[in-house]
């Protein structure tokens, strides 16, 4: 079984526009899939590759121009300044969940298999779906579930969640499921656990926040006229990437200078976002809501 299937390969990896002799990253390794495509392009250049799962370090590749480093993307900046690295040519980032980490039916990422629900990108991280599902308040489990799951009946979920666990703790993905049959119709089951599944896999990993930081060190990383490309695939990461492209917050606020010039940090490659074709999506369809955003720093 293949690890992961890289989404948009060529279009992302044309996205960097890669200088031969350049530095670049690739802040989510995964496969390896983009980060040997960015090395066909290299000759004396330099390519860095985070990923904190160990799953993935065993795909690392063996090649004096790669660097595969095991950590969390949101320290990337760190890294390269201890490297004595002042500025990088391009970063890519692909920022779906791997096809291994919905495959793997221990760690609990897919809804489709049974198991315990874990969830965790890092497995020496302390924080699981099963602490959060079983010792979070109401209160706080109707916020991820609305804000990240972007689900209507947040609060119904969330009682019902409470109102399980008080019998039984909350352990397997099949005893989620059973607690909130009632949320759904049949026809909805899918989407609708889809989004309690992304809900909390983005509380686990503290997605947003550590998203937020790896956009905003990408200012400090990249030199004028470094490319940023970012791969996302829900629109909580789609509106934080299209924003900060546009106006360096997450607000999407332009500020203008005493002239009226306008002070945005990045020029926009494709002004129109790039997605699969359906061939693309018929090969893979976990594709098929990725969304591939290029920009060029001024």
């Amino acid at each position: 079984m293949e690890y992961h299937s890289p989404v948009l390969l060529n279009e992302s990896v044309e996205g960097l526009n890669v200088d031969p002799n350049g530095i670049y990253v690739d802040l989510t390794f995964g496969g390896g899939g983009h980060s040997g495509e960015i090395l066909k392009k290299i000759k004396k250049g330099k390519l860095f590759a985070f990923d904190q799962d160990e799953d993935a370090e065993k795909n690392a590749i063996s090649d004096k121009r790669f660097r595969f480093i095991r950590s969390n993307f949101r320290f990337f900046y760190n890294f390269l300044r201890y490297e004595n690295i002042k500025s990088v040519d391009g970063i890519l980032a692909d920022l779906g969940v791997s096809s291994h980490h919905f495959d793997s039916e221990d760690r609990g990422f897919s809804f489709r298999h049974e198991g315990e629900l874990d969830m965790r990108m890092d497995r020496n991280a302390k924080t699981d779906a099963k602490h959060i599902l079983n010792n979070y308040t109401e209160q706080e489990l109707m916020r991820i579930f609305r804000e990240y799951g972007e689900l209507d009946n947040a609060r119904k979920v969330s009682q019902l969640i409470v109102h399980h666990r008080i019998e039984k703790e909350l352990k397997t993905i099949g005893q989620l499921k059973e607690a909130l049959v009632s949320c759904y119709k049949p026809h909805t089951e899918h989407k609708f656990l889809a989004k309690v599944f992304q809900a909390l896999r983005i509380e686990v990993n503290g997605e947003i926040n550590v998203l937020k930081a790896m956009l905003q060190q990408t200012l400090l990383a990249l030199k004028p006229g470094g490319r940023l490309v970012i791969i996302s695939y829900h629109s909580l990461e789609d509106r934080l990437v299209k924003n900060f492209i546009k106006s360096g917050n997450f607000e999407g606020k332009v500020e203008q200078d005493l002239y009226g010039k306008t002070n945005a940090p990045f020029e926009l490659i494709n002004r129109k976002v790039i997605v699969p074709d359906e061939a693309e999506i018929e090969m893979n369809p976990r594709a098929r809501s990725a969304k591939l955003r290029i920009a060029q720093k001024i």
